[in-house]
């Protein structure tokens, strides 16, 4: 069926793929608010082939495709236990990544990506799932405020020698 959002494990052969939208749709959303020389750095170390295989080897981690119409459009990052970057916490699930591609912003990609991890947290029958998300990226915050997100603290990200601020978010299940 045409024009509708497919999500899709992302499967070993696909790392390749992962890394290049990883990259790609990192560099969009932040180089306008970086340096060269982080953004650079960051996108080197952050999304390098082999930190990807070690993520998508972990259980603990789980990776999925937006296909729109046969083409991967977005992606999505869970983490579930110790594979959590800051609470790993056993009743929850963390939003690492949900990333779009340019072109197809606005067009529920972010959403079904969302939906999705809605589903998978539900189905593991989580208490809440959170995330962080930079404090600059008003767009984002926006998105999950609607959404239902709540702030509960902030942490420190580094973006190559840039210490910056990402606010913490989660967001409550009632079973």
């Amino acid at each position: 069926m045409k024009n509708k959002i497919v999500i899709s494990s992302i499967s070993s052969d696909g790392i390749t793929e992962l890394q290049s939208i990883s990259r790609e749709t990192f560099y969009d959303s932040f180089a306008s608010m970086n340096t060269p020389e982080n953004m650079n750095r960051y996108l080197e170390e952050g999304f390098s082939f082999e930190k990807l295989t070690r993520e998508f080897n972990d259980p603990n981690s789980a990776f999925y495709f937006a296909h729109l119409d046969d083409e991967v459009v977005g992606y999505l990052k869970l983490n579930f236990g110790g594979a959590q970057t800051e609470l790993q916490d056993p009743n929850a699930v963390e939003i690492e990544r949900i990333y779009v591609r340019r072109a197809f912003q606005s067009r529920s990609v972010g959403q079904a990506l969302y939906d999705h991890a809605l589903s998978v947290a539900r189905s593991r029958q989580a208490q809440f799932v959170w995330l962080g998300v930079w404090e600059k990226n008003d767009r984002a915050i926006r998105f999950y405020e609607r959404n239902g997100f709540v702030a509960f603290g902030t942490h420190v990200f580094m973006l190559g020698d840039d210490a910056q601020t990402d606010i913490l978010m989660k967001r409550f299940f009632i079973y």
